[in-house]
Order: structure tokens, then C-alpha cells, then sequence
């Protein structure tokens, strides 16, 4: 369920009549059981019990549960929602997110059963805020949209979005660490996800023994803007996610995404030595860019959206820090989209492989060396196709391969009428 699904009836008697919010749906034999936080405008909105509905018809049709599963709050709450179920063994495992008034934030653990009996456990992890790397970021006074990957031998990662009420920065982060049952024992947090608009993330067990990942990107414009525009928000590509054996998160495109890729644009190859700039061909504003780079310094890639150069989003590598920088301040000369730069680790003294993926107003970089990845919105401005180019400082020798492809709708066919829905 996204963020803010609509309610699926307008019944003034029902547990959440104003709306339900973030959880998720499973499969228990034929039955489909999604998972909610019941909003009402009568109580206080950061008390959201949980409640649930049941499908028998595939996801066609839901029969909201008459009472709230969980109806009362563990003491000492001052926020909660967000239920997050997945199976574990023969019975059932919830998370839910909160604030505790002592100042942690938490994901609260309750197991059952058969979904329907459900028993508190206690904080599966809490904490005081907690600086995220050097960021400048932190985990927030409280937690939303607790999701628990699994991994081998109950190592896991514990992954929220880190929320605050004063609307200040948030981000998602993620606790590497070991399941042991009622507790979850973790180090350090990161962040799953290094740019500014990756948000409440999902979690989906896929098939293959995969687990994909989803955010919620908002808009990073002028809220007039968008309101005029009547959209906004997207979600994020679905990310195969997994728990590396070296104890890091790593991330990549789900591998159906390839079925997307159209035609192939742009295949080049070479080296330069700054300040020569190379062009690299051109591409629509929906591609899918795979980049191999080499280089003895500063370096990386620009798309330039207007024909004359002046509007671009900058890709580079800043070897003196031994960061990937994401810059936006130029990429949309329409002065109400936001801009800033954004960095994540990169190794700079090897070879460094990239997937970047953009579709219109989202661009989506994927560092593949590291598994890690990087989300912002943008807004050009300009008309007709977009160029690439490769550009290297003074004295910087990059070795490049480029490819990109233009990518192809999405194409869902409505198994109860036959239609496709792009």
C-alpha cells in the first residue's frame, strides 16, 4: 500500500473512515490480507491503530475487518503506525512504527499465528536520534514504514524512514544486523538511500528468493507547481535488494526492468584527457544508461537538456573526496524546482560502474560498483532530445564505454478485461 491510499469506503461507522495509510499486503493460501494504519480525524493523527482487509478475489475486491486488529497502543507511544507483516517460519511477524516518549525512535514487534491473534513484544530496535554517517542527517525523532529484510542466519536489515515533526530533513535509513528474535541487535545506521527524495520505502518478497524495494519520490518544486501540473509524486524503480556477504546493503534495478530497454541510442567507447569534453549522442527524457569509467581524477558525465547548454544535471566523480556527486543546481532553469548536490561513497582508485535510469522528472543512479544508490527529482525545461557528454578537469584522463537505451512504456494487462493499461 502506498503512503496515502484512498479509503476504500465511505462509511462514517468504519475504523478509518478518513483514510488509510502505509502497511502491506500478504498471501496466506487463497486469501490476500492487506495490512493498514486506520486514520481518523476524531483522534490524534499520530495515533494510527492497525487494521486490516481481506481479499478472496486476487486483490479484486476487499472486505475491511469490521474491528481495529490491534486496538490499543503500547504505553508510552506518541506516535504509531505503519504495520509492516511478513511470514517467518510457520507464523506471521509485524512491525509498526513509532515514537516513544522517552525520545526513541522504534519498530515495534508483535508475532502471530494466523494474522488474526497478535502479541506485543516489545521494541524490535530503538534509539535516540542517531547521526547517519557524515551527513548531516539522522534517524529522527520517530520511525515510519518499518521493513525487515531478511538474510542468512538471521542477519537482516532493519530499514525506515527517519521522521521528525517538525518537518526538517528525513531520509531513510537502515540497521544492518542479527535477528534474535524479540530483539534485533544492529551497528551503526546508513542510509539506504543517498539522494534527497526517496522516501516511506516497501519491501516485496519476489520470486527467484529475491526481495524488491520500492520509494515514494515527492516532489522536490514549488507546491503551486505541482497543484497546477495535477500530479504529484512518483514511485521509484523496484530495487532488488539483498544483504551482502561483507555485511553491506546492496541495491540494483529489478532484472525485469530490462524488458523495458527500446532502442539503443548511444554505444561509445575511448578515453579523453580534460579539459576535453566529449559528446557522447543524444537520448530521449526515458532511458536506461549503463557507464563505465576509469579515470586518473575528477571526472563524469553531463545531460544537457536545453540545446544550448545552459540547463544540465552533472554526474561526477570527485576523486579528492572519494564521492559520486549528483548536482542539480542547473537543471532546470525554472527557478521553483529545487536544486542542491548530493554525494555518496565511491571508490576513485578503480574502475567505477554506473546505471542510471531517468524518466522525465527522476533520475535514479544506481553506483553498481558499491550497491548503492541515489535518488532526486528534476524539472527541465528544455524541448526535444537531450545530449550526453563526458567532461574531465585539467590534466584528468577518464577511459569511458557508454551505453544507453531509450526506454519502452509500462504495459499492464487487465487480467479481468484483456486491456492494457500503460
Amino acid at each position: 500500500m502506498g503512503a496515502a491510499a484512498d479509503r476504500p469506503v465511505p462509511d462514517p461507522q468504519w475504523r478509518g473512515r478518513d483514510g488509510c495509510f502505509s502497511g502491506n499486503a500478504v498471501s496466506d493460501d487463497d486469501r490476500l490480507v492487506a495490512f493498514y494504519s486506520a486514520h481518523r480525524e476524531d483522534r490524534s493523527s499520530q495515533h494510527q491503530p492497525v487494521t486490516c482487509a481481506t481479499s478472496d478475489d486476487g486483490g479484486q475486491t476487499f472486505r475491511p475487518r469490521g474491528e481495529l486488529l490491534i486496538p490499543e497502543l503500547p504505553e508510552g507511544c506518541t506516535m504509531y503506525r505503519d504495520p509492516y507483516v511478513w511470514r517467518d517460519g510457520d507464523g506471521w511477524r509485524m512491525l509498526v512504527g513509532a515514537a516513544l516518549a522517552d525520545g526513541r525512535g522504534a519498530a515495534l514487534l508483535y508475532d502471530s499465528p494466523d494474522l488474526e491473534t497478535w502479541t506485543y513484544r516489545g521494541p524490535f530496535d530503538a534509539r535516540t536520534k542517531e547521526p547517519v554517517g557524515g551527513t548531516g542527517l539522522h534517524t529522527g525523532e520517530g520511525w515510519e514504514c518499518p521493513q525487515y529484510l531478511p538474510g542468512v542466519d538471521r542477519r537482516g536489515a532493519l530499514i525506515f524512514s527517519g521522521w521528525n515533526l517538525a518537518d526538517s530533513a528525513r531520509c531513510v535509513a537502515a540497521l544492518i544486523g542479527k535477528d534474535h528474535g524479540d530483539v534485533f541487535e544492529a551497528g551503526p545506521p546508513i542510509l539506504a538511500d543517498h539522494g534527497p527524495d526517496c522516501y516511506a520505502p516497501a519491501l516485496l518478497r519476489a520470486p527467484g528468493e529475491r526481495w524488491l524495494l520500492w520509494g515514494w519520490s515527492a516532489e522536490a518544486r514549488d507546491e503551486a507547481w505541482a497543484v497546477a501540473g495535477a500530479w504529484a509524486g512518483v514511485l521509484t524503480l523496484p530495487r532488488e535488494i539483498h544483504v551482502a556477504g561483507d555485511g553491506t546493503l546492496r541495491q540494483h534495478p529489478a532484472a525485469e526492468l530490462l524488458a523495458l530497454r527500446g532502442e539503443h541510442t548511444i554505444h561509445s567507447a575511448g578515453e579523453t584527457h580534460g579539459p576535453q569534453l566529449v559528446d557522447l549522442g543524444s537520448v530521449g527524457r526515458a532511458f536506461d544508461l549503463t557507464a563505465h569509467l576509469e579515470s586518473s581524477g575528477n571526472a563524469g558525465l553531463r545531460l544537457l537538456t536545453t540545446p544550448d547548454g545552459s540547463e544540465y544535471l552533472d554526474i561526477r566523480l570527485d576523486a579528492d573526496m572519494g564521492e559520486l556527486v549528483v548536482d542539480r543546481d542547473h537543471a532546470s532553469l525554472d527557478t521553483r524546482a529545487r536544486g542542491g548536490s548530493y554525494r555518496m561513497p565511491c571508490p576513485t582508485d578503480r574502475p567505477v560502474d554506473l546505471r542510471v535510469v531517468v524518466d522525465h522528472s527522476i533520475a535514479e543512479i544506481f553506483l553498481t560498483t558499491t550497491g548503492q544508490v541515489l535518488t532526486l527529482r528534476f524539472y527541465p525545461t528544455g524541448q526535444g532530445m537531450w545530449r550526453l557528454q563526458a567532461r574531465t578537469a585539467p590534466g584528468t584522463r577518464l577511459g569511458y564505454a557508454i551505453d544507453a537505451w531509450e526506454l519502452h512504456p509500462l504495459v499492464i494487462k487487465e487480467p479481468s478485461t484483456g486491456t492494457d493499461v500503460a
